[in-house]
Order: structure tokens, then C-alpha cells, then sequence
């Protein structure tokens, strides 16, 4: 560990100035002016590992923006394989008039970097480089302890479109033994912690149909159904008076918490009243029963009425019965739970509750994401944590997320276990302007990932 950390030190502004070249490069994927900038970084990228000694670098095309693909086998063939994921390709900087910098020139402030990417997530990605490095230098191998398949996408911030595909036709050259994630946050700077999951997400849209147009209300309102009254009604038994989903089937294949899991996270220390202040203000916690705030946003699934409209809403009254009502909703889902079953299930939901007279329509979006999860006792998340724990001094805790991304399709194409290692917080402004990461916390993580390969590579097979 000594020498890992002294190779880190002494490497420490090479790497940030390195870093701060990578985070220039305004690699916006959801903007299409921006095309040009996110495969100058990956042509970046790639050069960069070339130059710091990856044997294999290759720039994947995608049928969007392109990835970079890096390997470098160990020494010893029966060492496992690990794929490392992250993301190249960074969120829109407006307003800008809110930076206190410009997002593409990175900035140091005593600890911290700002700009944007630096935590989400070319930062985090480039922790590896260095890790990697020190862990060999510390050891004087010529290759890593374990073969290590550096993948980092192009596409992440807009939607992950082609990563699928790309997984599936590469899969053969992603053969792993295990994926460590570098895309999520730790509790704080002073708790280390770990995310084991992150929920999926699947939405729908709901129209209801009466009369086939707008009627008088003082000639047929109380004796034709009403697509609002309807909808109302629908909507309000959407959830039971313990604030349990009543989708039949709903929860049947949610993976439950353990009790180890719900004492961790009891541990974390978390300010009720604070965060409620940071969730608009809002004046109480709510949500199903028997489950703490956290437990409820990282493992429990939600219902969510996210739209409700319908007949008049403009100024003054208009006395109708209105012919449609519609509704926006989205399901986040959590571990053991498929969006397209879920989906599935609101129809029929819907078909049940849904009055004589009425006609409904459902549109979903086709599938939505699904929830990943690791399990806390699996062999690759004690060996991240005994890693972190090592780098960190300190127990490490755990977390899970809210949020959605591609990690399931990582897990299912590929056919190996999620371990996620990050060192992002939550307040480093992640898409919000004055991006930042702290320093010490990219430099732990390279300490990290040196520890874990080398502590992967040594253990008994």
C-alpha cells in the first residue's frame, strides 16, 4: 500500500493535467452540433491509453457516438478478466450563465476540480488509469494481476441507444468474470460507502374516453360517464392506504431487503429534515408503510402520477362533460421486477378498473430500463469493499441508487456480476452547473482499484 500511494502522490499532477486535457474536449452527446467533439474524445482516450501502455485500444463505432475499447491481458492465463465501464460523453452545460467558470476549461480550487465531466464521469473513469499504474509499479509487473477490458461509452448521457447492440456483438471480446462500475456516488466524503443497485424505470401513458365530444353538463352531466370522474377514481386507487402499489402481481418478484442491508443502511447518517428541505421543500416524508425514506428511494418500486389532464383549463368556467382525460405516469422498479411485465401489468390493471361506457388506452415506452442489484455477501462487491476500506482507513457502508441506467444490460449480455466503485458525492453538482469532483477522492479510488486487482489476482482459483 506504501508504495501504491507514493506512486500516486508522485503522479498526482501529471494526472490532473492530464485529466483537465480529456474534460476540454466538450464531448455532448444528446447535441448533435457536438457530434464532432465526443469522437475527438474518444480519439483522445484512446491515445491516451495507447500512450500509457495498453497493448489493445481500438474506438468502437455504434451507429452513434463511438466507444473505447482497451484490454490488457495478465501475466497469468487463468487470472480473471475484468470489464471496467464508464462513460465518455458528458450532459449540456446551460444555463451557463450559472458556471462560475467556463465548463470546459477545468479549474482547480484547492481540492476540487471543476468543470463538466469531472465527476460525471470521465473523472472517474481516468482514476483507473492510475490505479492500474500504480498497482504495477508498486509490484514491478509488466501487467496487471488481472486482465483488465476498459470500456467507456459515448452515449450514456442520451439514452445508452446503441450499447445494447454493441454488447451483443462484441460480447465475444467482453468475456469477463466480472464489471466494475465507476458511474455513481458514495455517501460522503467522510463515510465511504458503496452502491449495490439502481432502480429501472418504465412509464406509460393513459387516455380515457367518454362521449365523443365535449357535452353540455346541464343536459347530460350525471347521465353519461365522465372521463375526469373516471380517471380521478382510477388514479386514487393506484396506490392502498398503506401506500402499497395495487398492480396485481406487483411485488411478487421483488427482491426483498436483508436484514444486514436495512442495519447498514441505518447506519449511514442520515437528516430526515434536511433532505426534506432539499426535495422542494417538502413538508413530510410519505411512501409505503413499514419502510424508512431511504429504504423506499433505493429498494423499494414506486407508482408515480406524473401528468392529469383533461376538458377545460383555461380562465373562467366552461360546463362540460369532457369527452377524454389523460394522464402521465413512470414505475421505478427495483431489483427482480422487468419493466415490460410491469407494464403488462398496468394494462391489465387498467382493463379491470376502467367503468362501463369508458374506453382506455395505454401507451408505454416500450420496455424502459431495467433495475440492476448486487447482492452485499457476493465474492466481487466484499472484494471492493475490502479494497475501499484499506484505501479509506474506515468501514465502508452501503447505498443504492434511484436513478437508471445501462448496468443491466451489462449484467445480462455479458453474464457476469456488478460491482460498483465510485468516489463521486452527491453534491458534486452532476449535470447541474459547477460540476466539480474533490481531488483526494479520485486519487483514493485509484489507491482502490490498485488494491482490488491486486488482491483479485492473488486469490485462490
Amino acid at each position: 500500500m506504501t508504495d501504491v500511494r507514493g506512486y500516486i502522490a508522485e503522479h498526482r499532477d501529471e494526472f490532473l493535467t492530464d485529466l483537465k486535457e480529456w474534460l476540454a474536449i466538450p464531448s455532448i452527446s444528446g447535441d448533435p452540433a457536438h457530434a464532432p467533439d465526443v469522437r475527438a474524445s474518444a480519439d483522445w482516450l484512446a491515445a491516451h491509453l495507447r500512450r500509457i501502455g495498453f497493448p489493445v485500444v481500438e474506438v468502437w463505432d455504434t451507429g452513434g457516438h463511438p466507444a473505447v475499447f482497451a484490454e490488457w491481458t495478465a501475466a497469468d492465463p487463468g487470472a480473471p478478466a475484468v470489464v471496467v465501464y464508464g462513460h465518455h460523453d458528458v450532459q449540456p452545460v446551460e444555463p451557463l450563465g450559472q458556471w462560475d467558470t467556463d465548463p470546459f476549461t477545468p479549474v482547480e480550487r484547492g481540492d476540487r476540480l471543476i468543470g463538466r465531466g469531472t465527476s460525471d464521469d470521465k473523472g472517474q473513469v481516468f482514476f483507473h488509469t492510475l490505479g492500474l499504474r500504480a498497482g504495477m509499479a508498486a509490484t514491478g509487473a509488466t501487467a496487471p494481476p488481472v486482465t483488465i477490458k476498459l470500456l467507456v461509452e459515448g452515449e450514456e448521457e442520451s439514452g445508452s441507444v446503441h450499447f445494447a447492440d454493441l454488447l451483443r456483438a462484441r460480447r465475444d471480446r467482453l468475456d469477463c468474470d466480472m464489471i466494475v462500475i465507476s458511474d455513481t456516488t458514495m455517501w460522503s466524503a467522510d463515510v465511504p460507502s458503496m452502491c449495490t443497485g439502481m432502480r429501472g424505470l418504465t412509464e406509460a401513458e393513459l387516455t380515457l374516453r367518454g362521449p365523443a365530444s365535449d357535452l353540455h353538463s346541464g343536459s347530460f352531466g350525471g347521465a353519461v360517464p365522465n372521463p375526469l370522474h373516471a380517471m380521478a377514481a382510477m388514479l386514487a386507487g393506484l396506490h392502498d392506504a398503506d401506500g402499497r402499489v395495487t398492480l396485481p402481481g406487483f411485488y411478487d418478484d421483488v427482491v426483498p431487503l436483508t436484514a444486514e442491508e436495512r442495519a447498514l443502511f441505518a447506519k449511514l447518517p442520515f437528516d430526515e429534515d434536511a433532505w426534506l428541505r432539499t426535495a422542494g421543500e417538502s413538508r413530510a416524508a410519505h411512501g409505503e408503510a413499514g419502510y424508512t425514506t431511504l429504504e423506499r428511494i433505493w429498494a423499494r418500486p414506486t407508482a408515480e402520477v406524473n401528468g392529469l389532464w383533461g376538458g377545460h383549463t383555461g380562465p373562467g368556467g366552461k360546463t362540460i362533460v369532457p369527452s377524454e382525460a389523460h394522464a402521465k405516469l413512470s414505475f421505478r422498479l427495483v431489483a427482480g421486477q422487468d419493466p415490460a411485465t410491469v407494464e403488462d401489468q398496468f394494462r391489465a390493471w387498467v382493463a379491470q378498473r376502467t367503468p362501463s361506457g369508458v374506453e382506455a388506452e395505454v401507451r408505454t415506452s416500450g420496455g424502459g430500463v431495467r433495475p440492476c442489484f448486487s447482492p452485499i455477501d457476493a465474492p466481487g462487491v466484499r472484494a471492493a469493499r475490502a479494497a475501499l476500506e484499506k484505501a479509506f482507513g474506515t468501514e465502508v457502508l452501503f447505498t443504492r441508487e434511484g436513478g437508471s441506467g445501462p448496468e443491466a444490460d451489462l449484467a445480462d449480455i455479458l453474464g457476469a456480476p456488478l460491482v460498483f466503485l465510485a468516489v463521486g458525492l452527491p453534491g458534486d453538482r452532476i449535470h447541474a452547473p459547477n460540476e466539480k469532483v474533490e481531488i483526494p477522492l479520485l486519487l483514493k479510488g485509484a489507491e482502490a482499484v490498485a488494491l482490488l486487482w491486486e488482491d483479485l489476482g492473488s486469490a485462490p482459483r
